[in-house]
């Protein structure tokens, strides 16, 4: 048969037709149009939502006008606009959206909280077919052009916000009524991609806030301990707890002013996971821009035997007012290091915000209406992600076994590291290192530079001086300067 890259565009509709039993069948001369849909005629009720998300796919949790990629805040908005739950001309800021953290290009979520206002059933009644229609989730359809917008077109076609102080606050008393709510969990999840499932909702009071209300986050970083010293690694995360100043530990950005860097750490460990992998687990009140793969990349660099662990107690002595004491008797006092070194940070794959901390009795989790038989609920999101977990584990023996093809032929590279380690062939002159990165990457080169005796990065006054005279010149010009960030004012 022909190709039929070669074929007109009249031969390729009637290929298209032929094919198509239905194309001759009658069609009515115009489409029914619904009535515009009305937000005010229906209650409304402020939830949180809980939910995961791989974010390899998306280009960032926040929301963006024009983005390269999709972003995650992005396409959960358009599911919530989709399913009529919240008024797409009202924008994030018309339903009061706030997010519990905000995370980089790459970087997961299982346990991430957007608090939001959006459509309620309770205290209402449907009165028509299209009413009762709007408390359904709607069929994807790319011809959709309802007032409430297109439907899965654009992003759904493919398929970190500022840490606050918290804020005390308790759950409302639920409404004595026998009527159903809407159930968010299925509805969402019929119209979201895979790549984003919501696991639960919550009511919540109206003054509370998934960013102000939180009480920490937890992120956990994925690793293959092959070729580190993961006792290295645990003696200098423990370094990391209490009261600290990180600001040789994440990435300045001017534009926020920040002008304090000190935030409490409220547990760091190393751990084994179920499998091969080691994970390491950071609990804090808040965190600073790329914090935590800043911390990891100088994990990495102990692990491997380039630095020591007490690297991380001289990164962290960085306020000439307030100096730190040795971590442990019998260590020297830490040299101040009052600006950051030149350093590569650890890749964003492995990073993933696991957990978000409330106080006791604010947060009800609750899934959609259970069945009455299992007492499960009957619309779970967990057939779906164990299917795709399914095929990864599959991928990854698919992977193991490629290797394995290729040793039968070739000698795997040479180990070097952790350096001086028991039974780790020492490092000839000249050879090239693979310093790990995190998420299978590695920095390749000849020699290492003690992060002591780096170039130096601009201190944090410097960056925020050069951007008041600079490029924030003109904004600053427009309106009023921006007082100095908080303490809290950042995160990863």
């Amino acid at each position: 048969m022909e190709p039929y890259k070669n074929w007109s565009r009249e031969e390729l509709i009637a290929r298209l037709q032929h094919l198509d039993p239905h194309h001759d069948r009658p069609r009515p001369a115009t489409q029914p149009q619904g009535k515009p849909f009305d937000f005010n005629a229906y209650p409304k009720r402020k939830i949180a939502l809980k939910f995961t998300y791989n974010g390899i796919h998306y280009g960032g949790m926040e929301y963006q006008r024009d983005p390269a990629l999709p972003t995650v805040e992005g396409v959960l908005f358009d599911a919530l606009v989709h399913t009529r739950l919240v008024d797409r001309a009202g924008g994030l800021e018309g339903c009061g959206w706030q997010r519990c953290g905000r995370t980089d290009k790459g970087v997961s979520g299982g346990g991430q909280v957007v608090s939001l206002w959006v459509r309620s059933t309770l205290g209402s009644k449907a009165t028509s077919e299209e009413d009762a229609r709007a408390t359904e989730p709607e069929p994807t359809s790319s011809a959709d052009t309802s007032e409430d917008g297109p439907g899965l077109e654009g992003d759904f076609g493919l398929m970190d916000d500022f840490d606050e102080p918290s804020t005390n606050n308790s759950k409302p008393a639920e409404p004595a009524s026998a009527e159903v709510e809407f159930p968010y969990v299925f509805g969402l999840n019929h119209i979201l991609p895979p790549t984003i499932r919501v696991l639960a909702w919550s009511p919540v009071s109206d003054d509370f806030s998934a960013r102000f209300s939180c009480r920490w986050r937890h992120y956990k970083y994925f690793f293959s301990p092959r070729g580190l010293d993961v006792a290295a690694m645990s003696d200098a995360a423990a370094r990391l707890v209490g009261e600290r100043d990180f600001r040789n530990l994440c990435k300045i950005d001017a534009s926020k002013q920040i002008t304090v860097f000190t935030r409490r750490i409220l547990s760091a460990s190393i751990d084994r996971t179920d499998g091969e992998l080691c994970v390491f687990n950071l609990r804090g009140n808040a965190f600073l821009y790329n914090m935590v793969r800043h911390i990891m990349a100088i994990l990495f660099l102990v692990g491997a035997g380039l630095e020591k662990p007490a690297i991380m107690t001289a990164l962290l002595n960085a306020d000439p007012a307030n100096p730190l004491p040795p971590f442990r008797e019998g260590e020297d006092p830490p040299p101040l290091v009052t600006s950051k070194p030149d350093y590569q940070i650890a890749d964003p794959l492995p990073l993933m915000l696991w957990d978000c901390g409330y106080d006791d009795g604010v947060l009800d989790w609750r899934t959609d209406r259970a069945s009455t038989k299992t007492g499960e609920s009957t619309k779970s999101p967990l057939p779906g992600m164990l299917c795709d977990f399914e095929r990864a584990t599959i991928t990854a023996a698919l992977d193991e076994h490629f290797l394995k093809a290729a040793e039968a032929h070739h000698k795997p590279p040479k180990q070097y590291f952790p350096l001086g380690a028991p039974g780790v062939e020492p490092l000839p002159p000249g050879a090239m290192m693979n310093i790990p990165l995190g998420g299978g990457l590695v920095k390749r080169t000849g020699t290492y530079v003690p992060l002591l005796q780096r170039k130096r990065m601009p201190t944090p006054d410097e960056v925020n001086e050069r951007y008041r005279l600079g490029r924030g010149a003109k904004k600053l010009g427009r309106k009023a300067p921006p007082a100095p960030a908080a303490a809290d004012d950042v995160d990863e």
